[in-house]
């Protein structure tokens, strides 16, 4: 699968994410999110005819910005093949800046939903050691 094409499911699976449960109508919610970063680490590659299976999760919920993190996964096949992470930063859809009042409520209350959070606070171990560890397949 071209490198790409990671980037483009996880842009799906987060967009599709936001509609079905936040809320977020791409062309007319007043808030919409901005990618400000995004990065891939593979571990093993997948190729046709193979079905991708993503699972995803907030790792940290500002004001106004989130960061994600997907691990793709190879269906029937317990070993993590990549991992990403997007960053957005919500925007007023008028001004094009962060939102001044942060996140709607029904925005956060969605992201809060798939948000990591620790006992003690730290932040969450990366998808790709925690599989490793527990090998949940497609569990976060």
């Amino acid at each position: 699968m071209n490198n790409a094409t990671y980037i483009q499911l996880y842009d799906a699976i987060i967009n599709t994410y936001l509609m079905q449960f936040c809320g977020l109508e791409p062309t007319r919610s007043p808030q919409h999110g901005m990618v400000v970063h995004s990065h891939n680490d593979y571990f093993d590659s997948i190729s046709f005819p193979a079905v991708a299976e993503l699972a995803m999760r907030v790792n940290k919920l500002g004001r106004t910005s989130v960061t994600y993190e997907i691990a793709l996964f190879e269906k029937g096949v317990d070993k993590v093949r990549a991992v990403g992470e997007f960053v957005q930063v919500f925007v007023d859809r008028p001004t094009g800046r962060p939102c001044a009042d942060g996140l709607n409520r029904v925005l956060r209350d969605g992201l809060e939903r798939i948000l990591v959070k620790t006992d003690d606070g730290q932040r969450a171990p990366p998808i790709a050691t925690a599989v490793t560890a527990a090998q949940p397949k497609g569990k976060l």
